[in-house]
């Protein structure tokens, strides 16, 4: 008899960082929903089993969607809702219209009731006005009938070349509460590990491989693929490269002369990734984190790599656009544990 994959429905799936995580670990993603098109564009790309598409959660219901897509029943829930919505005074919680979107995640899991869900969040959700965040998030699914866990994970833990910091809340349909995975890596995955076989040059997207992988993890993530995408440079002005060119490798804006020091007023300024140890956290596609060794920011791929993209997960749309798909992904690596976790459970 033939093995029946749990079913998932991603919400706010953007490219599909936590879908690709589940679908490896042995689920059927039958849909992710997300209002940005450029992130569906590559969700349906990647994602070749499961239906990307376009709605705005702020307007469609469950309902909605369901006799839409024809999805009457799901095994699991997962996704990242926006919760910018919480603003807190005193000891309560303002109930702010960006909140709905929080609440379209809380509606999809009453209307389908699943077996498990998965919510994905920045840390500080956790500690918003002293917890009163998290006791509402774990209030509004215990009153469905979920038993709740959250714990704050660090990506480098599990396998991803990078130190980010995501906070997960976890519901089980069960009397059994959810067992977050153990770390998994006594030596994480440097920056080097990770991108050491890119080149420094912008290459044309489907350049074959000019070189032997040179980390278990680059064999890993090239996995499927014989040709590199997404690899496009930054061509940064004289000044900029003269300066980046002054930090060492690890290094950030107190390597600067004094006078340099202060021409960019944010503390994470001109810092270079330490080539062995994991990334710091690789965010939308701002541009004051440089390459190790070259004097530039990394590319997409460089920064899809950090975030444990496989090289055959290919972006659209702009170049902003891409690094914005990425920095807002789930790890996949951090996702796939997760998933294979809660596959114990169902």
């Amino acid at each position: 008899m033939e093995n029946i994959k749990p079913t998932v429905i991603d919400l706010f799936c953007g490219c599909g960082g936590l879908s690709l995580g589940f679908t490896e670990a042995g689920f059927d993603v039958v849909l992710g929903v997300d209002n940005w098109k450029d992130a569906i564009a590559t969700f349906n790309r990647t994602h070749k089993n499961s239906t990307g598409l376009v709605a705005d959660l702020f307007k469609e219901t469950p309902e909605e969607i369901s006799s839409k897509m024809g999805i009457k029943h799901i095994d699991v829930i997962i996704g990242g809702p926006p919760c910018q919505g919480f603003s807190i005074a005193g000891k309560r919680i303002i109930e702010d219209e960006r909140n709905q979107l929080y609440q379209s995640f809380v509606n999809f899991v009453a209307f389908y009731q699943p077996k498990a869900f998965v919510m994905e969040n920045v840390p500080n959700i956790i500690s918003m006005g002293q917890g009163i965040v998290k006791k509402r998030i774990i209030d509004d699914f215990e009153t469905l009938g979920y038993n709740v866990v959250y714990k704050i994970l660090l990506a480098s833990e599990y396998g991803v070349p990078q130190n980010r910091r995501r906070a997960f809340f976890v519901g089980l349909k069960t009397p059994h509460s959810f067992t977050f995975p153990q770390p998994m890596s006594e030596n994480p995955i440097s920056s080097e590990d990770a991108i050491s076989d890119l080149p420094e040059n912008s290459i044309v997207d489907g350049t074959l491989y000019a070189q032997e992988p040179r980390s278990d993890y680059q064999k890993m993530i090239r996995e499927g693929s014989i040709s590199i995408y997404n690899h496009e440079t930054t061509k940064h002005n004289e000044q900029t490269v003269n300066v980046i060119s002054l930090v060492p490798n690890g290094g950030n804006y107190k390597s600067l002369p004094k006078e340099l020091q202060q021409t960019r007023n944010v503390n994470i300024a001109w810092t270079r990734l330490n080539s062995k140890k994991p990334s710091f956290t690789i965010d939308t596609g701002h541009r004051h984190h440089f390459h190790y060794q070259f004097n530039r920011i990394p590319t997409v791929r460089e920064s899809a790599r950090i975030q444990s993209f496989p090289d055959k997960f290919i972006f659209l749309g702009s170049k902003t656009s891409q690094y914005k798909q990425v920095g807002n992904a789930v790890p996949p690596l951090l996702a796939k544990a997760i998933a294979q976790e809660i596959m114990k459970y169902l």
